[in-house]
């Protein structure tokens, strides 16, 4: 059985909620795949409760490391540091990645007014994602910019 890693941001309602549709749809289209989701181990993740930071950083690195796929959602003001940081450990590992990076501020690459806006100081139209972390996936997997195709890059 495939297993998948699913890194995402999971501390507000918004990130959790985003996270359950993602997920849902993943499991619906493939229901063979043993999907890990952080958010969803309460053992570790229930915030009312109590688990220290190496309980919490072996738990998911075991599951990372047993894991043939990790999914990792880069939207956010910036990419979340759980999820680079699980980015870096699945590339180490030479597990694929396939980021999911669905910011709108991406479109309209070709639109003169966007790209003459560059040269004004603080004025630039498009989103700015971490290069660093950006290529560490580029070298092992694929960035998609919607559910689609991220779909399609899992199988």
């Amino acid at each position: 059985m495939k297993k998948i890693y699913f890194a995402s941001p999971l501390f507000s309602d918004m990130e959790r909620l985003y996270n359950e549709m993602v997920v849902a749809k993943i499991r619906e289209t493939y229901p063979e795949f043993d999907l890990f989701v952080p958010q969803e181990q309460m053992g570790i993740n229930d915030k009312n409760a109590y688990a220290d930071a190496k309980t919490i950083a072996k738990y998911d690195t075991d599951a990372l490391l047993n894991s043939q796929l990790v999914i990792a959602v880069l939207d956010g003001t910036s990419i979340d540091v759980g999820v680079a940081t699980e980015i870096g450990v699945a590339y180490q590992a030479g597990i694929p990645i396939v980021g999911l990076y669905t910011d709108s501020r991406q479109q309209g690459a070709t639109n003169q007014k966007k790209l003459d806006a560059l040269q004004e100081l603080a004025e630039s139209q498009f989103s700015y994602i971490n290069l660093y972390t950006v290529g560490l996936i580029k070298m092992n997997g694929i960035i998609v910019d919607n559910l689609e195709d991220l779909i399609q890059e899992i199988a």
